[in-house]
């Protein structure tokens, strides 16, 4: 992977592990914690962040999640953003 701060022996970028603080982040499993790990990255990511989340996950596991789970977990701003770039109906 060629994002800067990306570690190899750890499923997601060094850079967000401070949004992981009550986890192992070198434990996490890239698919069985993804609803993890896409909310805390659309939550908290940076461009580059983000740009990685898009590479590891399908644009439609992500917008999934957004349709399933965004209402519950993201702030309403965040919200409202991927809702209109994930193309999703409010």
């Amino acid at each position: 992977m060629s994002f800067k701060g990306y570690n190899s022996e750890m499923p997601i970028p060094a850079t967000l592990a401070p949004f992981f603080q009550e986890y192992d982040v070198t434990l996490l499993k890239p698919q069985s914690d993804s609803a993890t790990i896409i909310e805390r990255t659309l939550r908290y990511g940076t461009r580059a962040e983000l740009k990685w989340l898009f590479t590891e996950f399908p644009r439609a596991q992500i917008r999934e999640w957004v349709q399933r789970w965004g209402d519950f977990a993201l702030p309403a701003p965040h919200l409202s953003f991927w809702r209109v770039v994930l193309e999703i109906d409010a």
